[in-house]
């Protein structure tokens, strides 16, 4: 999807995340079981980050979820979201909320991959989504 080298190896380790996760939700299959898939049979260097984001958001996804219902308008269902940006916001959320990520780095790594793969929309979307997610979050 991305160029070798184009970004750091942060973001690579989110874009990975997100290949994963569109890929479950595309094929209908289990996240872990799409990681192990990409991982074994595929044969692809899984960076550390990626794998955290991934194991994390599998363990709690359904908290994640809720959390991005609780941010959107109310015109907005998680359903209704596009699936890559339905996935750059668990991903996000799930830095928010469960690692020392600072916000702003967070916040901006989203809205860099929604501008590189998503709708002309989509970056200020998630701006707004995450910042709100920011702003409740719970406390650890």
């Amino acid at each position: 999807m991305a160029e070798s080298g184009r970004h750091g190896p942060r973001t690579e380790a989110r874009r990975g995340a997100l290949d994963i996760l569109f890929s479950a939700e595309l094929r209908g299959r289990g996240i872990v079981e799409t990681f192990i898939e990409v991982r074994d049979v595929a044969g692809v260097t899984i960076r550390d980050l990626t794998a955290t984001l991934v194991h994390g958001i599998a363990e709690h996804g359904e908290q994640i979820d809720r959390r991005i219902a609780e941010s959107l308008d109310s015109s907005w269902t998680l359903d209704r979201m596009p699936a890559v940006d339905r996935n750059i916001a668990r991903i996000a959320v799930f830095e928010l909320d469960h690692t020392d990520t600072p916000t702003p780095v967070v916040i901006a790594e989203a809205v860099k991959l929604a501008s590189d793969l998503s709708t002309d929309d989509s970056p200020g979307f998630l701006n707004g989504l995450l910042s709100k997610a920011a702003n409740t979050r719970p406390h650890i």
